[in-house]
């Protein structure tokens, strides 16, 4: 089934780069063709220099696609008068602003000059947009603190919105949550996926927090060393395409796990008996010590069996003629790393 849904960004075996001495161009990357719909959260996702940032400042209109078409709505983005594409896009970079003598009220409000006249008066109406964008981004209460007292996470959603208060149709981050802790990653990604949903804005935005992106995004442009591919993250996964993002031996992506592990030498085969999330738990445990985890029927007839048995408060392994009862996984893990 085709979707005919409006495309709100387009590129069109587009090319990136940028202009280099001699008023010649560096492509970074040629023939992408990607998409963006109404109402999307798109994750772009790709290794350090394979041009996520390019791709994003030429979406964003800061430097001109090398050639083919980059369009936002029906229109090429470099042909928009630059209040116009102001009106229809917004951008948030990487970089964490610190900024003195500045309230998180003055840095949000800035997102409504290109709405007001040139004196760059707030009306009423400004004032409750404004109101509205830090409540959506959970900033309520922190109007009149300074912007340089509150910490980055906070700092960030003030940037985020700003963007909101833009009232844009598009809004594009570079890495918002390059410099965050792991819950300020996904509390301001789990914003974005609300704010798409529930605004129906078109939101772009690099990581490399692959697991946030496929838990909050609608959509992943994955940029490989030689192709672009684009769709649902469960998509991509079921795909294989995940398998072609890092160019490591050490590195694989293990599809039921939805993420990347590092490839071990597995030294001997274990067993684990039982079910639940203990027993998922002594499995995970096991494979970071080197050992794979088999059914019974797949050990050979005259291979020695480590066998495991999750129990409510202990762990019981059995080994030739010898067992032992051990209290935690940290202990279980110890005795199987001097076992010879």
């Amino acid at each position: 089934m085709t979707n005919t849904e409006n495309k709100i960004i387009t590129l069109n075996n587009a090319s990136i780069g940028y202009q280099q001495k001699g008023n010649t161009s560096k492509v970074v990357k040629s023939g992408i063709s990607l998409h963006a719909l109404q109402g999307e959260l798109v994750a772009v996702i790709g290794e350090n220099g394979v041009g996520k940032s390019t791709l994003l400042k030429t979406i964003a209109g800061f430097q001109p696609p090398v050639s083919g078409d980059v369009l936002i709505g029906e229109k090429q983005v470099n042909r928009y008068p630059e209040k116009d594409l102001a009106l229809m896009m917004s951008f948030v970079s990487t970089e964490i602003i610190r900024v003195p003598n500045l309230s998180v009220f003055d840095l949000v409000s800035l997102g409504r000059y290109p709405h007001t006249n040139w004196f760059g008066k707030l009306l009423d109406e400004d004032r409750h947009i404004i109101e509205e964008a830090i409540k959506a981004v959970g900033l309520q209460g922190y109007e009149n603190r300074m912007v340089n007292h509150i910490s980055d996470g906070e700092r960030q959603k003030v940037m985020i919105a700003r963007s909101l208060a833009q009232d844009t149709a598009v809004i594009v981050l570079d890495e918002p949550t390059a410099f965050l802790d792991l819950s300020n990653k996904y509390g301001i990604v789990h914003i974005l996926h609300q704010l798409a949903g529930e605004k129906g804005k078109t939101i772009l935005f690099s990581t490399h927090d692959l697991t946030t992106a496929i838990a909050e995004s609608d959509r992943v442009w994955l940029m490989l060393h030689d192709s672009v591919e684009q769709g649902a993250p469960e998509d991509l996964i079921l795909n294989g395409n995940f398998d072609n993002l890092f160019h490591n031996n050490h590195l694989f992506f293990d599809q039921e796990k939805g993420d990347f592990r590092i490839r071990k030498q597995t030294r001997r085969k274990a067993v684990v008996t039982g079910a639940g999330i203990k027993r998922d738990w002594t499995v995970k445990a096991l494979e970071r010590i080197g050992f794979e985890v088999v059914d019974e029927t797949h050990l050979h007839r005259n291979e020695s069996m480590i066998s495991i048995e999750p129990a409510d408060s202990r762990w019981v392994l059995k080994y030739l003629e010898h067992s032992a009862v051990f209290d935690s996984l940290h202990s279980v893990c110890r005795y199987l790393n001097n076992l010879r």
